[in-house]
Order: C-alpha cells, then sequence, then structure tokens
C-alpha cells in the first residue's frame, strides 16, 4: 500500500472516530469533583472509633483545617462524634474532651492517557489529525485527616490519635471517541445509594437512611406537681 493510501485510510479512521466531551458543569465546579472529596472524607473518618468519646462533653478545635470543603470534612467530624454518644459543645471551657482535627491534604488529580496515533505533520501544508483510539480520563481524590484528643482541663492527651489517609477514585473510558464506561469508587457509590434499600445502622458507617428521635417529653408544674405530656397530648384546660 502506497503512503499516500495508508494516509487516506488513517483519515477516514479519524473522520469515523466519535468525539465525546463530558467536563461539562453549570456550577463553579462538577459534580464528580465533588464527590471524589466527600467520599474520600468519609472513607476516612470511617476508619475511626469515637466511641470512647459517648457521653463526652466535646469541643472540635478546627483552627487547624485549611482545605477545600472545609465545612463538610469538619460537620461530618460532628456528626460521627454524635452518633458515637458524644455531646459537642461551643467553647473548650465546657468540654471534658477537645478533638483537634487537621488536615493533610484534601483534593483531586486527574490524569489522561490514550492509544492512538499522534498527530503527524506531512511535508507541505498536509497535517493528519490526532486518532485517539482508547481514552482513560482517571481522577482521584485524597483526604489526609489527622486527630488528637486532650482533656480539656489538664491538656493530657488522651490516646495517641492519629492520621486516616483514604483515596476514591473515578474512571472514564473512550472507545474511537465513544463512551464514558466509567468505574471507580464514585460511581459504585452513587449506583449503590440508587439501588439499595435502608440497611441497619452499623456504628462504623453513617446510615443510610436519615432518621431522628423527638426530644425527651415536655413537662409542665401544675399545684407543684410535675405533669408530663407525650407527643400530641394537651393539658387538660
Amino acid at each position: 500500500m502506497s503512503f499516500l493510501r495508508m494516509s487516506f485510510a488513517v483519515l477516514c479512521l479519524g473522520v469515523a472516530c466519535g468525539c465525546t466531551s463530558t467536563n461539562t458543569s453549570n456550577t463553579a465546579r462538577t459534580a464528580v469533583e465533588q464527590l471524589l472529596i466527600s467520599n474520600a472524607v468519609d472513607q476516612a473518618l470511617d476508619r475511626i472509633d469515637f466511641r470512647p468519646f459517648a457521653g463526652q462533653p466535646v469541643f472540635i478545635q478546627e483552627k487547624y483545617v485549611d482545605c477545600v470543603d472545609k465545612s463538610y470534612v469538619v460537620a461530618s467530624l460532628r456528626h460521627r462524634v454524635m452518633n458515637a454518644g458524644g455531646r459537642i459543645v461551643d467553647a473548650a471551657d465546657d468540654a471534658t474532651v477537645v478533638l483537634e482535627l487537621r488536615s493533610g491534604s484534601v483534593g483531586t488529580n486527574t490524569s489522561e492517557s490514550f492509544i492512538g496515533v499522534p498527530e503527524v505533520a506531512l511535508p507541505g501544508m498536509m497535517t493528519l489529525p490526532e486518532i485517539q483510539l482508547l481514552t482513560r480520563t482517571y481522577q482521584t481524590g485524597t483526604a489526609k485527616l489527622g486527630l488528637v484528643a486532650y482533656d480539656a482541663q489538664s491538656k493530657e492527651v488522651l490516646g495517641s490519635g492519629g492520621i486516616s489517609l483514604a483515596q476514591s477514585d473515578d474512571s472514564n473510558w473512550f472507545v474511537a471517541g465513544v463512551g464514558p464506561f466509567q468505574s471507580g469508587s464514585v460511581r459504585s457509590e452513587v449506583k449503590r445509594k440508587n439501588s439499595e434499600r435502608a440497611q441497619k445502622f452499623t456504628p462504623s458507617r453513617l446510615p443510610d437512611s436519615v432518621a431522628f428521635q423527638p426530644p425527651a417529653p415536655a413537662a409542665d408544674t401544675q399545684e407543684g406537681g410535675a405533669v408530663q405530656f407525650t407527643s400530641g397530648e394537651q393539658p387538660a384546660q
């Protein structure tokens, strides 16, 4: 086959290949980027046992947290402490435990690779376009969080504390421009959340369904005695 015929065949193949772009967002950041970070944060916090704080007033010290999505990181920590039985207070003076949080890394990385033919400049003005037969876009979200707890009064360290590191990922494959064919922890999480039913709560993870309990029944005092009313009841007139 002559060089001209080979060039023409490659050009036809390039025209036949599809072209797809998924990096589109109507918000400042794509949903995938936000899911990568929140997924990694959740995984990192899920590996920490907060049960020793049960029944204790806990103050969350967050001044050493400097990262993207700080509000989600701090709120997720607060939720887990409360879920383990701890009581969050707004000042260290009201606490018996100070839980100090720091961020080592909270962010995303993206890498792209392809199998195909790079752009070829031919003699003269003609240039053969780049042909990507197999393309992969790979994104990761990483969360490295450090925690140390100490007694609010004596300042003595309560255990050694430590660092929790987790990573989420999202992979998109394109075959001749057709795709994406997705895989990774983000896709698995979304698919699982969309398909599974509410499961029984386990202490190591947040429940998949949101449920709350009402406060203790309100009490009223009548003629020196305490009268309690359950939800929906009204005091006698």
